[in-house]
């Protein structure tokens, strides 16, 4: 939000200097961003007239002109502005000014005497308008110091507004604040209803429901739209970051900058029918005011005549229904539509607009009345005019209301830790402009409609907090006995998961929690989506459901910088709808992981160069897994993000974690990444969990070990295989280690060879042949019975 330091104190009339001032506004959480000062070393410069301009004799781009700057005779300038001519009034630096840099002294240009210089709004730091010299209206009074006529000095203020403060995008919400601040008075503002004169209305219909409760119209007859805007209205716009357009245009955005409200003027004579506020159809087209065609669907709201779309609700004019300097009849616009109804619509056309960014953040409710006054007056003030009455529309029931909260001064000492008087209390509340009424344990306040922010008990602790001062909030260290809590022995805590995954070469990186829907879709992640009310941007529209998409878009961003091999996991949460009644709060799970492409190893001589495949990342994860004594099995996996022959889900104790894999190449292709990448992801609880550590007897007595060949029909995979061999051998099995698998020559069509080593060891006494053979006769037995695998011949 940017604004005329002059402009606010017209409002709040306060002695605090502009250092002081920008301060303030920091301190109370309107940070100021940038203050340009205006005004500033132009005592020497006036008012002034040319009252000839001839072209100079030596060259052809200059004129001289006879400048008339009050002093009873003409002053002779060599000016080389495009816009010189007779009867222009403009700024006039005297000789001895200093402008900027510049210290302007008599010259000889070309041969030609200079007395002066005549100056554009550039040179003076009052724009960035260079084209020409800084046109003055035609009844500027000559020779009157430049400052005095334009009100300077002044300065230009930005400020930066989170999401929370909308009712400071105007000049009036910002006043409120600093009032608080400086112990000052907002002064009274009223815009006394103007008298129809004329009769003529259009009918007015709300078809939007609750998305727009509110709209007021009227009708202004014979007005003179190309008359000039003032010079006082120009400068605040301008100093607001507002290039003037035309008078009508620039009423309606000057009365948006002072009160906040967005309006729109329709020029009356394109309109054919009544107005109404509606859902837009799909296929429907706009063109706007920026003559751009806009291409709707269902969830936009329009504003219509005789069922013709003339403009966007909320974020931009229809191009036909514009206003013009012919424009001899006007229709004022002033509504109130729901945030929700305008989120995120003007992205879905590439459209910012000042109006779209206040009403997607909240209006004041009760401001198109004040508002549709405010700038009718200013019409007839300024273009003449016989207005008709203001028509409303109101769907009283769908107005958001306003609260009365419940302030404790137990609540203030317990959540600030100190005691502020009562008095200070009610002052910071009513200079807010809220309404404060004291009771026994603390007050009951109803805050203004504007303040949509305020809605709970400690939101008006926190204004207090701001307005008080954080400076007077003293830094104490807590007392009482701290308590240490201890780490559970029974999971892994994140610091040690992140030390395994280090230790494995993996980089840790951090994401955002919001991603693009349509990142998700080609992942087929769409369903329990939890989509932000109030989105950042389109691309980070929806909280995350998983982490991989996000993971593997960073890994992608890396490949496509020449990085050859790249090792990435991140710890973080992702988020599901859940159904039910009242809207539960999204389920929360905590995750971990991974994606990897590229070598194996880093570059080496010791070691030939290949490339990372699914069986390195799964070593990572059952490093991963050891340090819990996790034992994890893996069955095949059909997820559609996942290679179909190279992906697995993967379960500890019949629980499914998660899945690793590769991504499958398609997905791949789309996102850019023209290599293999493998990844996991699994939920980080039931894998960090582990039993509590427990001493246990070392057998003193030597293991055996016994190698078998089996042949297995091919879509028997090693898990399964592996479950049943542990199940028949018992407890006699340590280990059990699958160490070759082989198709080829010698292994018939639709079977394969897996060589398996089994490592027996009794912890009471040495194992005979009998023992290891009666072992192996039942894992032979076993694997035959239920997976029609048979020793390999």
């Amino acid at each position: 939000m940017k604004f005329s330091e002059n402009w606010l104190r017209s409002h709040v009339p306060t002695t605090a200097s502009s250092d002081e001032l920008s301060a303030v506004l920091t301190a109370i959480g309107l940070e100021v961003e940038e203050v340009t000062a205006l005004g500033g070393g132009l005592d020497q410069v006036v008012v002034a007239r040319i009252v000839e301009a001839e072209r100079h004799p030596e060259a052809d781009r200059l004129q001289v002109c006879r400048v008339d700057a009050g002093q009873g005779r003409l002053l002779q300038i060599v000016c080389g502005a495009p816009n010189a001519r007779p009867g222009l009034v403009a700024p006039l630096a005297m000789v001895g000014a200093q402008i900027g840099e510049l210290k302007i002294s008599p010259a000889r240009l070309r041969g030609v005497e200079s007395n002066g210089m005549l100056c554009s709004a550039r040179e003076l730091g009052l724009d960035s308008d260079a084209s020409g010299l800084f046109e003055l209206p035609a009844d500027a009074p000559i020779g009157q110091p430049l400052v005095e006529y334009l009100g300077l000095p002044d300065a230009s203020i930005e400020i930066k507004l989170t999401p929370n403060r909308a009712d400071c995008f105007s000049v009036r919400g910002i006043a409120f604040d600093v009032a608080a601040a400086t112990r000052s008075e907002v002064q009274a503002f009223e815009a006394a209803p103007v008298a129809a004169v004329g009769s003529r209305e259009l009918a007015i219909a709300l078809d939007a429901g609750a998305d727009a409760p509110r709209y007021l119209g009227r009708v202004i007859e014979g007005v003179n739209a190309a008359a000039s805007t003032p010079l006082w209205m120009a400068e605040r716009l301008r100093r607001s970051g507002v290039r003037p357009v035309s008078l009508l245009v620039d009423i309606t955005q000057y009365v948006m900058l002072e009160l906040g409200q967005p309006m729109h003027a329709y020029d009356l004579d394109t309109l054919q029918g009544p107005i109404a506020v509606r859902r837009s159809r799909a296929g429907e087209q706009l063109k706007l005011l920026d003559g751009r065609d806009a291409a709707l669907d269902d969830s936009f709201l329009v504003i219509t005549d005789a069922d013709r779309p003339v403009g966007l609700a909320g974020m931009m004019g229809g191009f036909d229904t514009r206003v013009t300097d012919a424009t001899t009849a006007v229709f004022l616009e002033a509504a109130h539509f729901a945030p929700a109804a305008i989120m995120g619509r003007g992205r879905k056309l590439g459209l910012h607009t000042d109006a779209g960014h206040r009403f997607e953040r909240g209006v004041d409710p009760s401001l198109p009345r004040q508002a549709i006054e405010y700038a009718t007056a200013l019409v007839l003030q300024l273009a003449g005019g016989t207005p008709a009455p203001v028509t409303e529309a109101v769907r009283s029931d769908d107005l958001p209301e306003a609260a009365t909260i419940t302030l404790r001064r137990a609540r203030i000492r317990r959540v600030l830790g100190i005691q502020i008087e009562d008095a200070e209390v009610e002052r910071i509340l009513r200079a807010l402009g809220m309404g404060v009424e004291a009771t026994g344990e603390g007050w009951q306040v109803t805050a203004p409609s504007r303040r949509f922010d305020i809605a709970i008990e400690e939101d008006l602790i926190e204004e207090l907090a701001r307005i008080h001062g954080y400076e007077q909030i003293p830094t104490t260290l807590p007392g009482g006995a701290a308590r240490v809590a201890m780490p559970s022995e029974t999971r892994l805590d994140e610091l040690s998961v992140r030390r395994q995954l280090l230790a494995r070469e993996l980089q840790e990186t951090i994401n955002y929690a919001f991603v693009d829907a349509g990142l998700l879709a080609s992942w087929q992640l769409n369903e329990q989506l939890v989509a932000l009310a109030n989105p950042l941007s389109a691309e980070l529209a929806v909280m995350r459901p998983a982490l991989l998409p996000g993971l593997v878009a960073t890994l992608g961003r890396n490949v496509a910088r020449q990085a050859g091999r790249v090792r990435l996991f991140e710890l973080g949460r992702v988020f599901a709808a859940q159904a039910g009644e009242g809207a539960p709060a999204p389920l929360e799970t905590q995750r971990v992981a991974a994606a990897v492409c590229g070598d194996a190893d880093a570059e080496q001589w010791g070691v030939a160069s290949r490339k990372v495949d699914f069986h390195d990342l799964k070593g990572d994860l059952e490093a991963l897994a050891a340090a819990t004594g996790a034992q994890l099995s893996f069955r095949p996996s059909q997820r559609a993000y996942g290679h179909p022959a190279r992906s697995a889900e993967v379960y500890r104790d019949d629980v499914c974690l998660g899945w690793i894999g590769q991504i499958h190449p398609r997905l791949a292709k789309a996102m850019d990444i023209d290599v293999d990448v493998y990844a996991m992801e699994l939920d980080l609880a039931p894998l960090a969990a582990r039993a509590l550590p427990r001493a246990g007897e070392l057998s003193r007595f030597p293991a055996v070990r016994r190698d078998l060949a089996v042949l297995a029909p091919e879509g028997v995979n090693w898990a399964a295989l592996a479950e049943t061999v542990r199940a028949a051998a018992g407890p006699l099995l340590r280990e059990l280690n699958l160490f070759d698998r082989y198709i080829g020559h010698g292994v018939e069509p639709g079977f394969k060879s897996l060589a398996m080593g089994l490592i027996l060891q009794d912890k009471s006494r040495t194992l005979t042949d009998r023992d290891v053979d009666a072992v192996v006769t039942e894992v032979v037995a076993a694997i035959e019975r239920e997976h029609h695998a048979r020793i390999r011949g």
